[in-house]
């Protein structure tokens, strides 16, 4: 029996945990399960209802991406793992995740106001609001990638957690607010983004269309 992973790709949470097993070559079966239309087959692992959720070989469930990442870490030892055991190293790519995920949650937050709003209540200086904030968390990750140059973005030797969910949330963010200038304004990050969205991993786990 593998790993079963329940969430979307549209998800750029569940997306980044699908990346991460397959650079890890960690075997999972994905269950892509939309939670407002089949919210039973996430609330009989999950009490909160939500994804990502990681049910083990042995039946045990894990939630939230970065509960998730840090199993998948371990499990896959120092030689595998995507965030670095401990240090400034360890720092570096936790600090560039963070602002990763944080540009995420803007985006999502931007999305789901007229996703799940009424039109009549629809809060457009909360939409604004939160683009502002997504667009600033990637202006900050351009002008790391263009400090960075050919090499990864925490300095590490590889691939980290901080390029993938750096590219992962880029995606998102131009899936979900396709209006504002994403490609335009950040052109290194864009760039940067199409080079990791090329490879076998990211293509393994594609944002729906």
């Amino acid at each position: 029996m593998s790993l079963t992973l329940y969430g979307n790709y549209l998800s750029p949470y569940t997306r980044r945990v699908a990346i991460s097993m397959s650079l890890m070559e960690i075997p999972f079966t994905q269950e892509p399960v939309m939670i407002f239309q089949s919210p039973e087959a996430v609330s009989a692992h999950n009490p909160v209802t939500r994804i990502p959720t990681l049910v083990l070989e042995d039946g045990e469930a894990l939630y939230e991406s970065a509960a998730i990442l840090d199993y998948l870490d371990e499990r896959a030892g120092q030689d595998g793992a995507l965030i670095p055991p401990a240090g400034k190293p360890r720092r570096d790519v936790q600090r560039i995740t963070a602002i990763a995920i944080g540009t995420m949650e803007r985006a999502q937050w931007a999305f789901y106001e007229t996703r799940f709003r009424p039109a009549e209540i629809v809060h457009q200086p909360w939409i604004e609001h939160n683009e502002k904030h997504a667009m600033a968390g990637l202006a900050h990750l351009n002008g790391l990638v263009e400090a960075a140059g050919d090499n990864w973005l925490a300095g590490t030797d590889r691939i980290s957690q901080a390029d993938i969910s750096t590219a992962v949330g880029f995606s998102f963010t131009a899936k979900v607010r396709g209006h504002l200038p994403v490609r335009d304004e950040f052109p290194a990050l864009a760039a940067f983004t199409d080079r990791l969205e090329a490879t076998a991993a990211f293509k393994e786990a594609p944002i729906p269309g």
